[in-house]
């Protein structure tokens, strides 16, 4: 466990300064980019240790590995995000325990959230994840559905939209994924201009371990970075 805290401590400091000289690059501060362990499979100490060195937000893909490492987590000192397809009969079981659900993708899990979230006398927080490779298997709006799905899900009460994430195809060079990087930045700025109750379009959470860096040359204000933090995952 020695080893692998090390090991943690050193990616942390290099993913720090990568996203620094991302953020100077491309005209911001570092302050400006959310930098958000995506945390599945990793173990509450791990992660706890993560958070020591100054990790601030962490994420996790599956309500069940969320809801069994809740009470491990030092969330006095880091803030709990949803980033995984999220199914409307899970909603209630994390609804109380995340600052941001960042995987709504249709005006029926949009309604539940905002259901559960009156329960619990709260307004949930969330991105809209949009299909931006517009790939079959994959969850997230079509981008030409996004404008519909935006103005649909902004006059539900018990929700805020933050922003929007995305997951882009996998990509042989940095190149070919800048593209879709880029063509989300401009739904993302596009949308932005736009009022609408209940809509502030804050967040665009875009890049992970792979690209995190191009992803911030891109636009992004928030990254999700995992194995290149904690290394490769063990399969659960």
């Amino acid at each position: 466990m020695t080893k692998l805290l090390d090991s943690v401590t050193e990616n942390y400091k290099l993913i720090e300064q990568n996203i620094c000289d991302a953020a100077e690059k491309a005209g911001k501060s570092r302050d400006d980019i959310i930098f958000l362990a995506a945390t599945k499979t990793v173990e509450p100490q791990v992660i706890n240790h993560a958070i020591s060195l100054g990790l601030k937000y962490i994420g996790e893909n599956r309500v069940q590995e969320l809801v069994s490492k809740y009470d491990s987590y030092d969330l006095e000192n880091a803030d709990l995000q949803f980033i995984g397809h999220l199914q409307t009969n899970k909603v209630r079981q994390i609804i109380d325990k995340v600052s941001l659900i960042q995987s709504v993708d249709s005006v029926k899990l949009a309604q539940e959230v905002a259901r559960q979230a009156k329960i619990h006398h709260k307004t949930m927080n969330i991105l809209i994840e949009v299909n931006i490779g517009q790939e079959k298997n994959k969850s997230g709006v079509m981008p030409e559905m996004l404008d519909t799905l935006i103005g649909e899900i902004s006059e539900i009460d018990g929700i805020f939209v933050k922003g929007l994430m995305a997951i882009p195809p996998v990509c042989d060079d940095k190149s070919e994924i800048c593209k879709y990087f880029e063509k989300m930045h401009k739904i993302f700025i596009d949308n932005s201009v736009k009022k609408s109750d209940n809509v502030s379009m804050e967040l665009l959470s875009m890049g992970m371990s792979d690209d995190y860096s191009e992803a911030i040359l891109c636009g992004a204000n928030m990254v999700r970075v995992g194995s290149a933090l904690f290394g490769s995952r063990t399969k659960k």
